[in-house]
């Protein structure tokens, strides 16, 4: 990412309502959004958009958003890259699960939209 350059932030979730939601959630923070229907979109669109935060729901048809996380993680190249799941499997198993497939946050559903640009933004380090 230049200096000049938007961060570009990817959203996976199959429910077409949450990625309205998110979206407008985000209008705060300065980035380009790009979005993805399930988890084999949202794997392409990684490779494709190289983008520096993928927020990811983790009940999707096609690749799970654990089975995307892992497969940027379990790449040297894509270290950089910021991870939130974004889901609403639960607490507890949030809690439980993000970290070890290597998420740098997480946040259930439902949510504020307040918190999540908040976490955005610190992922990005445009914290005020």
């Amino acid at each position: 990412m230049t200096d000049n350059a938007l961060p570009k932030i990817l959203i996976a979730d199959d429910d077409p309502e949450i990625l309205k939601m998110v979206e407008a959630a985000l209008q705060p923070v300065r980035a380009q959004i790009v979005k993805a229907t399930n988890g084999d979109k949202a794997l392409e669109m990684f490779l494709v958009e190289q983008p520096d935060l993928v927020i990811l729901d983790v009940m999707m048809p096609g690749l799970s958003g654990w089975e995307v996380a892992k497969y940027i993680r379990d790449r040297d190249q894509y270290k950089g890259v910021k991870l939130l799941m974004l889901t609403g499997i639960g607490e507890l198993t949030n809690d439980a699960t993000a970290p070890v497939i290597g998420a740098d946050d997480h946040l259930d559903k439902p949510f504020s939209f307040e918190v999540l640009a908040g976490r955005v933004r610190k992922l990005l380090g445009q914290e005020a």
